[in-house]
């Protein structure tokens, strides 16, 4: 059995090109909804304008693709190889990212309408990708977590347990920003689309390698002590 196991697994390389390309495509695909307005002659500038609200998400929206290619890219950093669970783990990520310019392209057709409660509806599906793509996190932490074998020598055994968090913390402040576009406004909602990959961009473990002050408490939790 324990050589079934090792005959599973397989390095990285493979699963890091397919998800990079990926995440390329869905870049690509979010792109495509930056269209040009229709205008009367002369009046091309308050089209393009009026446009703000496809603008702010698509900001949001590749604001958010940008963090998670850095986090996938952290996280691989320190995997040395992959088993079935952590392939669709990885998948599992991947699929749901793949969503995200549905609902972008959503909240820009919404607000083209004027209609504040398709606006609202529009906002409460983005929220819902979001958080959904959070527990796909989540479940990639929680199997690294339960499987520390995978992870290079150097790193913690506790150190995926401890990202963990930052997925439930991410789920839950779209479920919050989703609620606010319901109750306040919309605009509050695409606000707080913006804000949460802030979040997780500052508290990613992709800066462990970068400005000192920025560094979660320097090397610890991430390399093992000697």
């Amino acid at each position: 059995m324990r050589h079934r196991s090792r005959a599973a697994r397989s390095d990285t390389s493979r699963a890091v090109a397919f998800s990079d390309a990926v995440i390329a495509i869905v870049i690509t695909l979010l792109a495509l909804e930056l269209k040009p307005p229709d205008a009367e002659p002369g009046e091309l500038l308050d089209a393009l304008l009026g446009e703000w609200p496809t603008y702010l998400a698509y900001a949001a929206s590749y604001l958010y693709l940008a963090v998670i290619w850095l986090n996938h890219k952290a996280a691989f950093t320190r995997i040395r190889e992959m088993d079935r669970g952590l392939q669709w783990a990885n998948l599992g990520i991947l699929a749901t990212l793949a969503l995200v310019p549905w609902p972008t392209a959503v909240i820009a057709e919404t607000a083209r309408t004027g209609d504040l409660t398709a606006e609202r509806v529009a906002v409460v599906l983005y929220a819902l990708v979001g958080a959904v793509l959070c527990l796909a996190w989540l479940a990639f932490f929680s199997y690294l977590a339960r499987h520390p074998d995978l992870t290079n020598d150097e790193v913690d055994d506790a150190y995926f347990a401890r990202e963990r968090p930052r997925a439930l913390i991410g789920f839950v402040l779209y479920l919050i920003a989703g609620a606010a576009g319901i109750l306040i406004h919309p605009l509050v909602a695409s606000v707080g689309f913006l804000l949460v990959p802030v979040y997780w961009g500052v508290t990613s473990h992709g800066i462990d390698h970068g400005p000192a002050f920025l560094q979660r408490g320097g090397r610890n939790g991430r390399i093992k002590a000697h």
